[in-house]
């Protein structure tokens, strides 16, 4: 699959210590991104996500998909979720990834937003089932928003904007140290799909 110009090579890390966050810039043409994004919307089995937050059930509006090698078990906000089977779609754009990013993944976290108004709060993607100090690669689909990032000792925050169809790569010591969300905005009325590639550990 060809790469966008607009790729940025070599990526830029928006991180100024204690981890690595490299931004590729958009790496999917105008087409792609958009034929993914269609697919994304109307292929796969979303669900209202859950929590548990103070031994209460929280269902949010925004919508979710786990997928991978294998029905892997998966347990972030107190809910576990199995894995469902890849897509060709979402093969093809996981190899894509791998080949960018020299880095290899067994699952995929998908998440719907389906205007600004929703968005994620401060966290981080430390779960105990995650290959530690493992890449997570990002990619955004549809509306472009903003990412935020805040240290966990120093409380500094930065930020990056993803565009539709560009790559974002959290790696190394990033989940030790920093918080990251999706801050919610009144002012994007469109979806966005991102997916984050991972690495499941399974553990015996």
């Amino acid at each position: 699959m060809a790469l966008f110009s607009q790729r940025i090579d070599p990526p830029i890390n928006v991180l100024p210590q204690d981890g690595q966050t490299n931004y590729h810039g958009v790496v999917l043409e105008d087409n792609q991104a958009d034929y993914f994004l269609e697919h994304l919307l109307n292929a796969v089995q979303w669900r209202n996500d859950e929590a548990i937050l103070f031994d209460k059930k929280i269902i949010t509006k925004r919508k979710v998909a786990w997928y991978g090698d294998r029905p892997f078990d998966y347990t972030y906000s107190k809910i576990t979720r199995s894995a469902l089977p890849w897509t060709s779609q979402l093969l093809e754009l996981k190899q894509l990834i791998e080949a960018i990013t020299s880095e290899t993944f067994n699952s995929c976290l998908l998440n719907l937003y389906h205007t600004g108004d929703e968005g994620m709060a401060w966290h981080s993607d430390n779960e105990r089932q995650l290959k530690r100090h493992g890449a997570i690669a990002s990619v955004s689909l549809g509306a472009q928003r903003t990412f935020a990032f805040k240290h966990k000792h120093t409380q500094e925050t930065h930020t990056a904007l993803l565009q539709h169809g560009s790559l974002l790569v959290m790696q190394g010591t990033t989940q030790d140290h920093w918080l990251h969300r999706l801050p919610p905005t009144k002012k994007i009325h469109t979806p966005r799909v991102n997916l984050t590639f991972r690495t499941v550990v399974e553990r015996y």
